[in-house]
């Protein structure tokens, strides 16, 4: 029969399985097919959404501008073709998993590297916000009565994503695989259709929105000079969006199979390639489709915003492309986009617990964070992430558009000072290496990163002035708020660290031992403890009782003498019925008295079977404890008693103890209240 406990674990071997071995930690490990759909979801998924960001800032000066659309395009891919290769140096150069951090704490110094730890923290929970709400307004497109209940269905997709991820790498990696392959391959299928049809034959993609007006906005109607500049920046910085999630291969290279990273910087490169291409398409097929997408429904003339909501970029084109929104194809990519977009998450759910095991190794972060869970993945990492997600999904009403504008501030913050620091790097390797070969090849990598920081920089403060009242303060907030608190960690463990190294008295035994045990009554929990403590041969031996009541304290010293223990019962005075501060007063008497001296306190205490035998029973001595604990030079020893309530609690199903078992202590000690006082 299995034992309570293991019912207890029954739910969690449900959601989770069983658990893994640590020596099977290399069976983990992650071949280039499973790493893309994995590490690669979050920049390939970013196609559903940002080429709508960029029609949605450029159509609020009506459709003037939408003639911009392409070149902002092009600059993004461009600046995405320059990022990757970037990141291909980083995986090269530092293949232990830190990515920007690690590039900038060893190329920068502390300061810069917690810059680069706050910032990608705070993007990871925005990468899951963003991707969990975007995929549900492309499953409210397919399913548009669904829209009342948008926020339930974005928490519930994440519990679903921790189910999923605290499973395990692999598992969860076979779970990504097949909506990312469907994904991109709906999506290349789709732009190839749609530009067939358009330059090939009379049947070119019309999307529905093509025939509104656009309203625009109040104050965009005539824009130049400056005002214009501004306007396309920050259209441009809305499009960077489709850079999001390049830097987790980079931070994910020890979850490859060998060689590392030679297979992150394939991956890397089958990422942007694909990730850029898709863009284009999507780009291309919107502006031929002539998709209109704005802000407020409402602001498109014609179109009844009160009973429907606006249909995404991608539903709009997919509809034109494949015969409507209720044709096969419509839905295949809808379903594929959601699935994707939901899965995007997935990147930072694994890219935010190995950073958070990387600072916790190095002390700026919990060490539990550092600790793997049943199926070797960093459990407490992932559930921080999704606490954190769920918050900022219940605080924007899972609203895709608010929470993009706080997007990619960290992201380009990262990438900014990642760049820098391998410019570093590159030139202090440069001044060791003397092989001309191995120098050209450092040239070149510095010659990329280069070019790479140069190009992010520019494009953080666009981000940044762009974006900061959209938003983008509330991230710029947030960061040094991580700062200072992964500063305040790392201050605490160095303190406790510094009072813990062995000093020249560590290995000095105390002078003597006086043992005390407290005494409520004269029963079998005290006897055993008066027992336990003569058989440690302490050098002074204390039996200590509290008078809070004459009568009883009249009665447990009859009883002391009747049974004729062969220890002293000592009494100590409490006119105001206190049993903790004249315990304590007497304890730091003894201890000051003798300051070598060490104080061992023995406490009887019942073992319970119920949860609500814990409330029947004084909770005196736990308090107690509590205080005690704070002493210096003295020690708890807690002496349980099991009840008959308790017996068989922690094994059903074992052998009943027999006559004197519980005496002889032969049953577990699961301690859960005390007797005593």
């Amino acid at each position: 029969m299995p034992s309570l406990s293991d019912l207890g674990q029954l739910p969690k071997r449900l959601v989770l399985g069983r658990p893994v071995r640590s020596d099977r930690v290399g069976e983990s490990q992650l071949p280039k097919h499973l790493a893309l759909p994995i590490f690669a979801s979050d920049p390939l998924s970013s196609v559903a959404y940002a080429t709508q960001e960029i029609l949605l800032i450029l159509t609020l000066a009506g459709t003037a501008f939408l003639f911009l659309a392409p070149w902002l395009a092009a600059g993004v891919v461009l600046l995405l073709a320059v990022v990757v290769l970037s990141y291909r140096q980083v995986v090269h150069a530092y293949p232990s998993g830190g990515g920007d951090y690690e590039v900038a704490m060893k190329n920068h110094g502390q300061f810069a590297g917690l810059v680069v730890a706050s910032a990608l923290l705070t993007d990871y929970v925005l990468t899951v916000a963003v991707s969990v709400s975007s995929g549900t307004d492309n499953i409210i497109s397919a399913f548009p009565q669904l829209d009342d209940h948008r926020l339930a269905i974005a928490i519930g997709l994440v519990a679903l994503l921790v189910a999923a991820n605290l499973r395990g790498v692999r598992e969860s990696g076979k779970t990504f695989a097949v909506p990312t392959y469907l994904f991109i391959t709906g999506i290349l299928v789709m732009i190839v259709t749609g530009l067939v049809r358009d330059f090939f034959t009379d049947n070119p993609v019309v999307a529905e929105s093509a025939d509104y007006a656009i309203r625009a906005e109040a104050g965009y109607g005539d824009l130049g000079g400056l005002a214009l500049l501004f306007f396309a920046l920050r259209a441009f910085a809305s499009g960077c969006t489709a850079l999001t999630g390049v830097e987790a291969i980079a931070n994910g290279v020890p979850a490859f199979r060998p060689p590392k990273s030679r297979n992150a910087a394939t991956t890397l490169a089958l990422m942007g390639g694909i990730a850029a291409s898709m863009f284009a398409g999507v780009t291309a097929l919107a502006l031929l489709a002539d998709v209109k997408y704005v802000e407020n429904a409402c602001d498109l003339v014609g179109f009844d915003c009160e009973s429907q909501p606006q249909r995404t970029v991608i539903a709009q084109i997919a509809a034109a492309t494949f015969g409507g929104d209720d044709s096969i194809g419509f839905y295949f990519i809808q379903a594929a986009t959601a699935l994707v977009l939901i899965l995007a998450a997935n990147t930072a759910f694994n890219g935010f617990p190995l950073l958070g095991s990387v600072l916790a190794q190095d002390r700026f972060m919990p060490r539990q964070l550092h600790t793997r869970g049943d199926k070797l993945v960093y459990s407490n990492g992932i559930l921080v992430l999704a606490g954190f997600a769920v918050l900022l999904l219940l605080a924007f009403d899972a609203d895709s558009t608010q929470l993009i504008q706080m997007y990619i501030v960290g992201v380009f913050t990262s990438f900014t000072i990642g760049q820098w620091g391998m410019v570093r790097h590159w030139n202090r390797e440069l001044r060791k290496e003397n092989e001309s070969a191995l120098r050209r090849r450092m040239q070149r990598s510095r010659v990329i990163n280069t070019i790479g920081g140069s190009l992010t920089t520019v494009v953080l403060v666009i981000v940044v002035v762009t974006k900061f009242v959209g938003g983008a303060w509330i991230v710029i907030a947030a960061m040094p708020l991580i700062f200072l608190l992964m500063r305040a960690i790392n201050r605490h463990y160095s303190h406790v660290a510094e009072q813990l190294v062995p000093d020249t008295d560590a290995r000095t035994l105390p002078s003597k031992v006086h043992a005390i045990v407290l005494v409520s009554k004269v029963h079998k929990p005290t006897l055993r403890a008066l027992a336990f403590a003569r058989a440690t041969r302490p050098d002074a031996l204390t039996a200590l009782t509290v008078n809070v009541d004459d009568a009883e304290t009249r009665g447990l010293q009859a009883d002391w003498e009747r049974y004729d223990i062969p220890v002293p019962l000592t009494v100590l005075e409490s006119p105001y019925r206190e049993i903790t501060r004249p315990v304590l007063d007497y304890v730091k008497s003894v201890r000051r008295d003798s300051p070598r001296e060490l104080v061992v306190v023995f406490v009887p205490q019942y073992v319970v079977g119920h949860w609500w035998e814990n409330v029947l029973h004084n909770q005196s001595a736990l308090r107690l404890r509590a205080r005690l604990q704070f002493q210096p030079g003295v020690m708890i020893t807690t002496v349980p008693w099991q009840l008959e309530s308790s017996i068989g609690h922690d094994d059903v199903g074992a052998p009943r103890p027999g006559p004197g078992d519980l005496r002889r202590g032969l049953t577990d000690d699961q301690v859960d209240v005390t007797p005593y006082g």
